[in-house]
C-alpha cells in the first residue's frame, strides 16, 4: 500500500551512473602567467637585495689631525650602502698593525676617506729622485732593493772613491728618460729613503757627483 505512488520500474537498488571527468587540456597561456609572476618576484627580490647592499666601512670615534697616527681601535665599523662609493673609504682590510697617519683633518663620527690617510711608514722614509750616471741595470725597477753610491768630481772628469749614501733603498720608479730630472747623460730614479739620509743624496745630486745604484735583491722574474 505505502508503494502505491512509485514507479514501476523504479529499481531501489539500481546504481546511478558515474559522471565522466572531463580530460585536462594544458593551457600555455596558464605556464606563461605563472613564468611571469616568478620572474617578477624574483626581479623584485634581486631589486631590494642590491638597494640593500652594505659595505662595513671605518668612521672616525673621535677628530684626528695631519699628522696623527690612528689604529684599529681609534675606529668604528660602520655598515653603510655606498654602492661604487665604497672603494673611496677606509675599508676593514686597508688598516695594518703598525697603523695609519693622517694627512688630512677628520671629524669624530665622520666616514674616513681613504684619501685622508698614509701608510705610517712615510714618518720615517720619503722618496727622492735621484739622477744616476750611466745606464741602468735590468735589475733596477720598482720593488727593487739597491745601495746608493756616490763618487764625487776632483777634478774635470775624475772622481773620488765611491761611497755609501744609502743602503738598502727601494725603488719606486724609473722616471722616464725625457722628463726635466733625467738630463745629462744620466737616468732619474725614484727611490725609498730614511728620512735621515735624504740631505745626503739631495747634496750628491746637487753637487752633480756620480751616483750609482747596486742592486741588493732583484725581483722576482728577472
Amino acid at each position: 500500500m505505502g508503494d502505491s505512488g512509485r514507479d514501476p520500474g523504479w529499481n531501489a537498488g539500481a546504481v546511478r551512473p558515474a559522471r565522466q571527468r572531463r580530460p585536462f587540456r594544458f593551457d600555455p597561456r596558464l605556464a606563461i602567467g605563472v613564468v611571469m609572476v616568478v620572474a617578477s618576484v624574483v626581479g623584485v627580490y634581486a631589486v631590494v637585495v642590491a638597494a640593500d647592499r652594505s659595505v662595513l666601512v671605518y668612521a672616525a670615534t673621535s677628530t684626528v689631525n695631519p699628522g696623527d697616527r690612528i689604529y684599529i681601535d681609534d675606529l668604528q665599523p660602520t655598515s653603510v650602502r655606498l654602492g661604487e662609493a665604497a672603494g673611496r673609504y677606509l675599508l676593514p682590510e686597508d688598516v695594518p698593525a703598525e697603523g695609519l697617519l693622517v694627512t688630512r683633518s677628520v671629524a669624530a663620527g665622520e666616514l674616513v676617506p681613504a684619501s685622508a690617510v698614509g701608510s705610517a711608514a712615510s714618518i720615517r722614509f720619503a722618496s727622492v729622485v735621484a739622477s744616476v750616471s750611466g745606464r741602468l741595470s735590468k735589475a733596477i725597477a720598482p720593488g727593487a732593493v739597491v745601495d746608493v753610491w756616490s763618487a764625487v768630481e776632483t777634478d774635470h772628469g775624475v772622481f773620488g772613491p765611491p761611497v755609501v749614501l744609502v743602503g738598502s733603498a727601494t725603488i719606486v720608479r724609473v722616471v722616464d728618460a725625457g722628463g726635466l730630472i733625467a738630463d745629462g747623460g744620466g737616468e732619474g730614479v725614484e727611490v725609498l729613503v730614511p728620512r735621515d739620509r735624504i740631505a745626503r743624496v739631495l747634496e750628491a745630486t746637487a753637487n752633480g757627483d756620480a751616483v750609482s745604484l747596486v742592486p741588493v735583491s732583484i725581483p722576482a722574474g728577472r
